[in-house]
């Protein structure tokens, strides 16, 4: 059980202003890897089904049309970001590479706000309900200043000055904006084979109701989507709970990083170069997103 939360006692001597790269890393790669990569899928599936930015993204295709290479190009580019920070020769590569595939748009400032508040928001709200211990101050601050920093180098201002303002304003602003909208329900309908890969083979007969309980109301209004029936979310709920439970009690840390032999994508199975990601140039560009690999 000491062994457990070694990883909790490291990030809790760290300073996170200084060492939010590292205590950030640390939760992705081995405290909670399949929750942060489920949580981040949830997060870009809200910022998606804003209607301005749902139409944007529609408009173009490459999630609609395109849908395996978007997840794709777009995780490698994310997770290239999160393992090699902004400073080191990857991950400057990639945000420049997400600054130019930005660059032609006409974004509101409010609406980079709003996915980088998803990002914030929403995975630490999953580990928060459903993660083997809850995320702690340092981890919560860590992610905060993460996507903070992003956000400087994409230009966005006025970001709120705490994760607690954030919270904050994230939930204003969504409810505000996230509106049932027909494009948020064309986008949600091809890509919500990510959520359906989460989850165990046995459950697959219930694999769609499974993903529609994991999004709470707002989000299933705003993407059209059926409430499941309630023994599903109760089920869903239970199981995510005893998950958490199992892996407090018995389980131990993670010894190999996710991602130690490389980040691996459908689309490149002979490898990938960053500055190629993206939409293809005989498309029109679109913002970046999260998906899974």
């Amino acid at each position: 059980m000491r062994d457990r939360y070694a990883n909790l006692a490291r990030t809790r001597v760290m300073d996170p202003e200084q060492d939010y790269l590292t205590i950030y890393q640390t939760m992705l790669r081995y405290e909670f890897p399949w929750d942060m990569k489920l949580g981040l899928n949830l997060a870009f599936n809200r910022s998606f089904s804003v209607p301005a930015i749902a139409a944007l993204h529609t408009a173009t295709g490459e999630l609609t049309e395109r849908t395996q290479k978007r997840i794709d190009d777009t995780g490698l580019l994310m997770y290239e970001m999160v393992l090699n920070g902004f400073d080191q020769p990857r991950g400057r590569d990639a945000l420049r590479r997400i600054n130019q595939i930005h660059r032609p748009y006409d974004i509101g400032n409010d609406d980079y706000r709003y996915v980088l508040g998803c990002l914030v928001v929403i995975p630490t709200r999953w580990l928060e309900k459903y993660g083997w211990r809850r995320p702690c101050c340092h981890e919560r601050q860590a992610t905060y200043l993460f996507y903070r920093e992003l956000g400087r180098r994409m230009g966005i201002t006025d970001i709120p000055g705490s994760y607690p303002e954030f919270e904050t304003w994230f939930d204003a602003h969504d409810a505000a904006h996230l509106k049932p909208n027909d494009d948020a329900a064309a986008i949600e309908r091809a890509t919500r084979m990510l959520l359906l890969t989460r989850l165990p083979r046995v459950l697959a007969p219930l694999g769609n109701a499974l993903v529609s309980a994991m999004y709470d109301a707002p989000l299933r209004r705003a993407t059209r989507v059926e409430p499941p029936a309630w023994p599903v979310r109760a089920g869903l709920h239970l199981g995510l709970k005893m998950r958490a439970r199992l892996q407090r009690w018995f389980g131990t840390p993670r010894t190999t990083a996710l991602f130690a032999d490389g980040i691996k994508a459908k689309s490149y199975p002979e490898g990938y170069e960053i500055s190629q990601l993206g939409p293809r140039q005989d498309h029109a560009r679109e913002p970046a997103g999260l998906a899974d690999q």
